[in-house]
């Protein structure tokens, strides 16, 4: 599994607009076979980052929703919203895999090395 992880820069007086964004590409991603794990938006401390990640089964079925999402209608319905808008500064990618689950193993090799 690969995790996308998603950094924005945000215009904090346009997180309405971002929001709007955000929520729209939930379904999007998972239309081509991902699975999103949310947008987290400003609350406390400073009010212009967001981040947002979802994971596919592989790299290669990201590069397939990639492509997909450049055709797609609704997709680029939400890309030019984004440029319309002007919410979005600027955003960073970043690929991650994801430890979903500990283990006892773990745990022993920790206090063995002590």
């Amino acid at each position: 599994m690969i995790t996308c992880y998603l950094h924005y820069e945000v215009d904090s007086l346009k997180l309405k607009e971002f929001e709007i964004y955000a929520k729209a590409w939930i379904p999007l991603v998972e239309k081509f076979g991902g699975r999103h794990h949310g947008y987290f938006l400003p609350s406390e401390g400073p009010s212009d980052l967001a981040v947002a990640a979802f994971s596919f089964n592989s790299m290669a079925e990201y590069e397939q929703y990639r492509l997909k999402s450049m055709q797609d209608e609704d997709c680029l319905a939400a890309f030019e919203y984004a440029k319309k808008t002007q919410c979005i500064r600027r955003y960073d990618r970043h690929f991650m895999r994801p430890v979903l689950e500990g283990d006892d193993e773990s745990i022993n090799t920790l206090k063995r090395s002590l």
